[in-house]
């Protein structure tokens, strides 16, 4: 009998090992959610009817062997894992690869897609109403966001606001922030940085209602809605208390779980973690989760094979790529150096990679 591998979560990383393992394991996939959501082109789904269907891909067709649980872990440890009905699934390798929360819209937080398209369109009928946008984080997400929205409604005022003094924080050159203010001014976005709110706006996150809000230097900024565009919390709280077991030791109190340089959980043979939920000093993308995912996959072939030494993992280089909008943006690639819009967007396609993985999950 092929022995059992037990994937935890159905994100870009998950979906990569199980796909990769398919052939010759008895591969498990638990993942909550009735959809894989392309969390790389969500923010295009909030501006764009078009897009709002396309991110949402089935998982009905990914495995030719294996198969989809649907159900969330609730505890884990080297003999398998415990899933919210209670059921026990025993697992010969184990792969941790939950991925992380995020403030809509970078992620709908949602498991049912029907629920997540629906607060998709709220949020883009709540900006329809809207003639002012306030923007909480200069992140990628703050960023792009900012560009979906000139791209959709130019007329929209839209600032962003971060204590941090500069955008995207992260080992980047001088240049490559250059040419994104110099774009950010060209689509209007107002840039308010080095600059720390009073308080937070007084409604929630994605409603349309107007108000204003001051910093501490004492700028006012009126809007009439805003979204937060910052908080990676990675989803690891089934490695909790005792929930977690022996496991929950390579638990640190960031949430984010140690690994070594094979990529398992340290003092566990069989046990791996890839993607947001690792600590590896290394970009949380889509790109290092398929990376990992092939190093766990090779390793764990080599321990069912019992032939020679496991695979390290190297966590890649500074790089990031950045749409502003379908036609704009700007990115960082190590050896390259800073590309322009032209050039980002040949990088993240016109589609922003939705084809790509749409024949990935064999989609038609």
């Amino acid at each position: 009998m092929p022995p059992t591998v037990v994937i935890v979560g159905g994100g870009y990383g998950g979906v990569a090992a199980a796909r990769a393992l398919d052939d010759e394991t008895d591969v498990i996939l638990v993942e909550p959610r009735d959809a894989f959501v392309h969390n790389v082109a969500a923010l295009r789904g909030l501006v764009d009817p078009a897009w709002t269907d396309r991110i949402f891909m089935p998982y009905h067709r990914l495995l030719d062997r294996g198969q989809v649980i649907r159900d969330r872990v609730v505890a884990a440890d080297v003999k398998g894992v415990t899933l919210g009905s209670g059921e026990k699934v025993a697992a010969d390798y184990l792969v941790l690869a939950t991925g992380s929360a995020y403030p809509f819209p970078g992620k709908t937080g949602e498991d049912e897609s029907a629920v997540a398209r629906s607060r998709l369109r709220a949020g883009r009928e709540a900006l329809e109403e809207a003639a002012a946008v306030l923007l909480l984080g200069a992140g990628p997400v703050g960023l792009e966001l900012a560009g979906e929205i000139k791209s959709a409604w130019p007329d929209r005022a839209v600032t962003i606001v971060d204590p941090v003094a500069d955008v995207l924080s992260g080992d980047y050159p001088p240049e490559f922030r250059a040419e994104l203010r110099r774009q950010l001014a060209e689509l209007g976005i107002d840039l308010v940085l080095g600059a720390f709110l009073r308080e937070e706006p007084p409604y929630e996150a994605g409603r349309a209602k107007t108000f204003t809000v001051t910093t501490r230097a004492g700028r006012r900024i009126t809007a009439d809605i805003w979204f937060r565009c910052y908080g990676v919390t990675p989803s690891t709280g089934y490695l909790t208390g005792e929930r977690g077991g022996e496991l929950g030791t390579a638990r640190r109190a960031s949430g984010y779980l140690a690994v070594t340089p094979e990529l398992r959980l340290p003092g566990h043979r069989h046990v791996f973690a890839i993607g947001d939920i690792t600590s590896l000093p290394e970009g949380k993308l889509a790109s290092a989760a398929g990376r990992q995912a092939r190093v766990v996959a090779e390793n764990i072939r080599a321990l069912i094979a019992g032939s020679g030494e496991l695979t390290r993992y190297e966590p890649g280089p500074p790089a990031v790529s950045v749409p502003l909008g379908p036609s704009g943006g700007a990115s960082y690639l190590p050896g390259t150096g800073v590309l322009g819009a032209t050039e980002t967007a040949r990088i993240k396609g016109e589609d922003l990679r939705v084809g790509t993985y749409a024949e990935f999950f064999r989609l038609g």
